[in-house]
């Protein structure tokens, strides 16, 4: 069992005697934050406005058009980028100025049901689209005195992230507000170290957004090869269907015989195969040993915007329960939750040891090229529309194995899929660049903290 022992004098007031706050080494950070060789001070001091969450409007029907803006809410806020392919949209009337993200702004997710969602932050770059966010999201606004792409890496750091987990209370979700986020304390140093590291923050910007043009080109391919670059997915009033097809799939429901899926079959070329029979689907249950520690991935490790998939330590007595399914590396996963989200994801080929994923996914094993060219098939509206149509439930709609299974895949000359998957290769070097970048970012201000001790 740990413990801490905390003196009376130690105690934040009347306002934390949770004994999780208190944890040994949340007080260890602190302690070296508070180190005199440091320039430490406390975010309210260091930015420009305060700290502000954005809220839902009770109207946000959006027109359709180029006015409308961007909603950002925690799904979409992923470490060191906005998922904008993933928002939803509002009407420009409903932007509140005050909540309204501008260039040099960093976002920090406040509310979510794991510590692992709470404190994922991103820059804003002035690239970016009109947006506004909602009331788990907080917009941090730095002042003159501290550059953001330094203050992003150290957020996003050990004792930057460390701390706001700190601050968060579990409830029954995790959760910050704006006046605890302002209470963390941020090392600043000479702005010629804050300028290296922004540049590095930056540029791993740069090849995350190469990495999504590389990897953009190769569904412009395969939609371009299939006759689909222009496929509209209208949404029709009404359609007629019989009742033996009714009963053949013993489901009634308007949303299942849309006529956008029948229109989607029919522009597809006729070589065609099921997922199910291009490659190996793993059933493989690990036994868990309760004091190991493992790699684990559940649906929320999955980047939605580029495909990137990440992995967290867990010890065995910590898996959720379905965390059921051995990996080896190389593996095609499929999320079967809310699966038009994106979801899917190739596993790098170097996760070989004690890798565990959630029974939310379906995994394939498919040899390369197929498998990066598969992936881009279910990534784009080939895929999307053919998983949305067996989907039940509403919050979270569902499909089953079975379904994904039988996910019908085009199948294009070999030399097309070659090339397909070689962008997929490329981007996911840019993609590896990227957090290469943002790592020694880190780095360099937990170096420059972990020094001070000296």
């Amino acid at each position: 069992m740990e413990y801490s022992t905390i003196q009376k004098l130690q105690l934040e007031g009347a306002k934390r005697l949770d004994a999780e706050y208190y944890q040994p080494e949340y007080l260890q950070v602190k302690a070296l934050l508070s180190k005199k060789a440091l320039d430490t001070r406390p975010l309210v001091s260091l930015i420009s406005k305060p700290v502000v969450t954005g809220s839902t409007p009770k109207i946000r029907e959006p027109k359709g058009d180029d006015t409308d803006i961007y909603f950002i809410k925690t799904d979409t806020v992923r470490d060191g980028q906005i998922v904008f392919e993933e928002a939803d949209r509002l009407p420009v009337k409903q932007n509140i100025q005050n909540s309204a993200p501008t260039a040099g702004d960093i976002l920090v997710t406040i509310i979510g049901a794991t510590f692992d969602i709470v404190g994922r932050s991103a820059m804003v770059f002035p690239h970016y689209p009109k947006m506004n966010i909602n009331q788990n999201v907080a917009l941090i606004r730095p002042s003159a005195q501290i550059l953001p792409g330094y203050l992003e890496a150290f957020l996003r750091g050990k004792y930057g992230r460390e701390q706001l987990w700190q601050q968060s209370r579990q409830t029954e979700q995790v959760n910050l507000n704006c006046r605890e986020i302002e209470n963390i304390l941020v090392p600043v140093p000479a702005q010629s170290f804050q300028e290296e590291v922004e540049r590095s923050v930056k540029e791993s910007h740069d090849r995350i957004g190469q990495s999504i043009t590389i990897y953009n080109a190769a569904e412009s391919l395969l939609l371009q090869e299939l006759g689909l670059k222009d496929f509209k997915a209208d949404e029709d009033l009404y359609s007629v269907v019989n009742f033996s097809d009714v009963r053949t799939v013993n489901r009634m429901d308007a949303e299942y015989f849309q006529p956008k899926y029948e229109k989607l079959f029919k522009k597809m070329r006729a070589n065609v195969q099921h997922l199910g029979d291009l490659g190996k689907k793993i059933k493989k249950r690990p036994e868990i040993d309760v004091h190991r520690e493992y790699n684990y991935t559940e649906i929320s490790d999955v980047n939605v915007g580029s495909a990137e998939v990440v992995n967290n330590r867990v010890v065995g007595r910590d898996l959720p329960a379905n965390a059921n399914l051995s990996i080896k590396g190389g593996e095609l996963i499929v999320s079967k939750v809310r699966p038009t989200r994106g979801a899917i994801a190739t596993i790098p080929l170097e996760w070989k040891k004690d890798h565990i994923v959630s029974g939310a996914f379906t995994i394939f094993q498919i040899e390369s090229p197929l498998r990066e060219y598969v992936l881009v098939v279910l990534r784009s509206l080939v895929g999307k529309l053919q998983m949305e149509k067996p989907t039940t439930g509403t919050s979270y709609p569902t499909i089953t194995d079975s379904d994904v299974e039988n996910v019908l895949i085009p199948i294009l000359a070999e030399k097309t899929q070659q090339k397909i998957a070689e962008l997929v290769r490329e981007s996911h070097v840019a993609r590896k660049k990227a957090t290469e970048l943002l790592e020694e970012a880190k780095r360099k201000v937990e170096e420059l903290i972990e020094g001070s001790m000296g």
